[in-house]
């Protein structure tokens, strides 16, 4: 090759290697995110199959833990893809799915944040039932036993409203239909936690048995007696920098994402305006794999 036609090959517009492979670089995390949220949601959903009752979990439809975990994963992984492939391949139809879809979720989590403290009643009722789902499930889905358990521990909390909302589940009610061992009771992450007690114990799950057939309050004095829905919401007004830091450190995420998207497009968009222009293309063997 002659000197001219290095120079010529030089000279000629080319895609910034470095934004190229940052918005690659930074998709494939999502990718790889995306694929073991996907790969955990399958697993549970796996051993969910293998000793639950099904029926439980259509009655919570999409607010199942397993199908959050499987719809996040599963949006997470096409975008991650979506970016990661668009940017290797210069895929202009990938790259545009890729900045349209992130615009869209920016937009709705700049929306949704303001909703949130506009119809906090509505969102407290609709956790309220989804609390009171699970309570009824909890022996059936051991998504939801879990969930509650992590609730009730870390909130130290008991129930939706209080300790009586365990009437809902059949095996903890305080009727005689049954001879359950946990009748009238609640489950061990009811609990008061023993102050000496810093987590490397073993678990007392029978605590709870009983806890709510004695007479007075003798009963209530090695339980939680406060309702998780109120317990969470006086923790988020306390709080509430946690979800603010969440949201934004969410909403920048996906406008750096959109920006590299955007900055990549426009890229191609001029190498391919040039080399329309250009009354003799170079046949060089360099492809911008536009679509």
């Amino acid at each position: 090759m002659s000197r001219r036609e290095m120079n010529h090959l030089l000279k000629e517009p080319k895609v910034s290697l470095f934004w190229k492979y940052l918005l690659f670089g930074f998709n494939s995390v999502f990718w790889l995110f995306g694929s073991l949220l996907v790969a955990a949601g399958l697993w549970a959903w796996a051993e969910k199959e293998k000793g639950s009752d099904m029926s439980s979990v259509a009655d919570l439809g999409l607010l199942d833990p397993v199908w959050l975990l499987l719809t996040v994963g599963a949006v997470t992984f096409v975008l991650g893809f979506a970016g990661s492939v668009g940017a290797l391949r210069e895929n202009t139809y990938l790259l545009r799915f890729l900045s349209a879809s992130l615009t869209a979720i920016f937009f709705a989590e700049c929306v949704a944040a303001p909703l949130v403290f506009v119809f906090s009643e509505r969102i407290t009722d609709q956790l309220d039932a989804f609390f009171k789902k699970g309570i009824r499930t909890y022996r059936d889905d051991v998504d939801l036993q879990n969930f509650i358990d992590f609730v009730q521990g870390y909130w130290r909390c008991c129930g939706t409203q209080g300790p009586d909302d365990w009437d809902l589940n059949i095996y903890f009610n305080c009727t005689d239909v049954h001879n359950s061992t946990e009748r009238c009771g609640v489950p061990f992450s009811c609990c008061v936690r023993d102050p000496a007690d810093k987590g490397g114990g073993v678990v007392d799950t029978q605590c709870g048995y009983g806890a709510r057939k004695r007479n007075g309050d003798s009963g209530f004095d090695r339980i939680y007696t406060n309702g998780c829905v109120e317990e969470m919401k006086v923790s988020l007004m306390t709080n509430w920098n946690i979800p603010l830091i969440v949201i934004v450190v969410s909403g920048a995420v996906n406008f750096i994402g959109m920006m590299l998207a955007v900055t990549l497009l426009n890229q191609i968009s001029h190498v391919k305006s040039k080399w329309v222009a250009a009354e003799d293309p170079p046949e060089t063997g360099l492809i911008v794999h536009a679509q």
